[in-house]
């Protein structure tokens, strides 16, 4: 009796994977549906049919899975690249989305709803409203120090992007609290105020305020100027400073700088009878106003753009936004598979292998033995499922060391590293010798 010759025209499976996928049935038989908008992922997975047919020696044997077994593998080995890559990405943004809002995205990586979050940093992204948190890298560049140093000279009053504009208010004799927001927002929707420049800018945003000061009868300026002693002034004579028996002194122009820069506080501040307090955008006097004096109060205010933060605290009590406050909360989607560089699809490719072995494991593990004429085939479930067990595991244990290495902690300590080597090699080299 001559040995029976096996090939793969199966006479006891009615399944047998083909040697080669069909692109156009990839999207019905991916269950998740993830990827199926994705020509690249629709190639990769038709192509990942002919690579296991080959690897589990589908030229010799029988291999009883269908292509549409090989193509949900397929999605899921994408599924699980993106999950371990996005878990590593996580511990390197958390710090810097924490309190941002959450957002959605697309198969692609696009901002659907919410803030694009590149970085808590990354303001200029965030108003171009490009990809998500994700693809990006928070890297410090001058343009982000600019922008730090223009918000904070704003703050300072010394530039910035806020535009500060200048109210006033009549007193009344014995009231010391005024509510600075309802003046503002009253006077910006009245039509009799479409000369302000904060008309119709307000409404519901809440508003800086920068400075509240009165002016101060002109005769007292006379005697307690900016310089504070009496009948003493400097060479500003445009000041008006000086009586009849003024004397004069020469002092340094630097001199002359800080006093122009003191001036205000001198002025609202030192020389006032007056203190203040605010809260809430609530203003409360020191001691309350007369009938005299000061009749009628300035203030300095930017509006604030934040209209969400200020709608919820007015509108639902609350004093927060609700955002990011664990790495559940960050507004991941998976990896757009054309972001996908040629060392991930490999391992996508290894690790789809490896499921497709679990899945043949669990279809030949329905029956230990399969008759054949004269014959009887004992099958190798067992073993195929213990294998594809321990290359995914081996497969995630690979990723997750190489990204571990890569964090951005660990970046910047090999950077150091490599500078510390270069100063230690630097400091062997002979200087050169000077003549001169």
């Amino acid at each position: 009796m001559s040995k029976p010759t096996l090939t793969p025209e199966s006479t006891t499976s009615a399944v047998i994977l083909p040697m080669s996928g069909n692109t156009a049935n990839v999207a019905a038989a991916c269950p998740q549906g993830m990827y199926t908008g994705s020509v690249g992922f629709i190639s990769g997975a038709a192509t990942q049919v002919a690579h296991t047919y080959k690897k589990l020696g589908g030229d010799v044997l029988d291999i009883e899975l269908t292509e549409g077994n090989i193509y949900a593998n397929y999605e899921e080995a994408v599924l699980e690249y993106s999950y371990i890559v996005n878990l590593h990405q996580s511990k390197n943004i958390l710090s810097d989305v924490l309190g941002n809002t959450t957002g959605s995205f697309d198969h692609k990586g696009e901002l659907k709803s919410g803030d694009p979050l590149s970085s808590s940093l990354e303001e200029q992204s965030r108003r171009e409203k490009s990809a998500g948190v994700s693809l990006k890298y928070p890297r410090f560049d001058f343009t982000y120090a600019k922008r730090v140093a223009k918000q904070l000279s704003g703050e300072a009053n010394l530039n910035g992007y806020d535009r500060i504009y200048s109210a006033s208010f009549n007193t009344t004799a014995s009231t010391s609290d005024y509510d600075l927001q309802s003046i503002v927002y009253s006077a910006s929707i009245s039509s009799d105020n479409s000369a302000f420049p904060y008309y119709n800018k307000v409404g519901r945003n809440r508003i800086r305020i920068r400075r509240v000061f009165f002016k101060t009868p002109h005769a007292m300026w006379r005697f307690y100027g900016y310089y504070g002693g009496l009948n003493t002034v400097g060479n500003l004579q445009s000041y008006g400073q000086f009586a009849d028996d003024s004397q004069f002194q020469i002092i340094p122009v630097w001199q002359n700088k800080q006093q122009a820069m003191m001036f205000d506080d001198a002025i609202y501040t030192r020389n006032s009878h007056y203190s203040y307090e605010i809260k809430d955008n609530r203003l409360r006097l020191h001691p309350s106003p007369n009938n005299l004096s000061p009749s009628k109060m300035w203030f300095e205010f930017s509006v604030d753009n934040d209209n969400d933060a200020w709608d919820q605290e007015e509108t639902r009590g609350r004093h927060n936004v609700d955002g990011i406050n664990n790495m559940n909360t960050i507004p991941f989607a998976n990896i757009p598979y054309e972001n996908i560089n040629s060392i991930g699809k490999q391992w996508i490719r290894r690790f789809a292998l490896a499921l497709s072995k679990e899945t043949l494991g669990h279809v030949r593990g329905k029956f230990a033995t399969i008759p054949i004429p004269g014959e009887s085939v004992t099958l190798n479930a067992s073993e195929l499922l213990s294998q594809a067990k321990d290359e995914q595991n081996i497969l995630r244990d690979e990723l997750k060391t190489i990204l571990d290495e890569l964090t951005y902690d660990k970046l910047a300590a090999k950077d150091a590293d490599v500078v510390d080597a270069a100063n230690r090699i630097q400091e062997k080299v002979p200087l050169k010798i000077f003549v001169g």
